[in-house]
């Protein structure tokens, strides 16, 4: 299992989430590269332990266990790993 950043999140980017990160898998950081180009924050679904300190940092209830999500939802969790497909620049 693994939390994913929903669309709650566009617009926002609020980093607080970021900051109680034990993996550091919540990207991109403020401090990163493509973050004012990025529409939202994502989370690396194959670095996240689930330890679930994100959701309750975030200010607009974007966050969510995977098989939490409501249905018209579920798309985010491949939103969410297609970000970290490839990238050159991958922390």
């Amino acid at each position: 299992m693994a939390h994913v950043i929903i669309d709650s999140c566009v617009g926002c980017k609020d980093t607080a989430c970021v900051e109680v990160c034990p993996m550091d898998c919540i990207h991109p950081t403020g401090s990163e590269p493509g973050f004012d180009a990025a529409d939202q924050l994502y989370i690396n679904p194959d670095e996240c332990i689930d330890c679930g300190l994100c959701p309750s940092e975030c200010p607009v209830d974007a966050i969510f266990l995977d098989d939490e999500l409501p249905q018209d939802k579920r798309h985010f969790i491949e939103i969410n790993a297609d970000w970290f497909k490839g990238r050159d620049d991958q922390p």
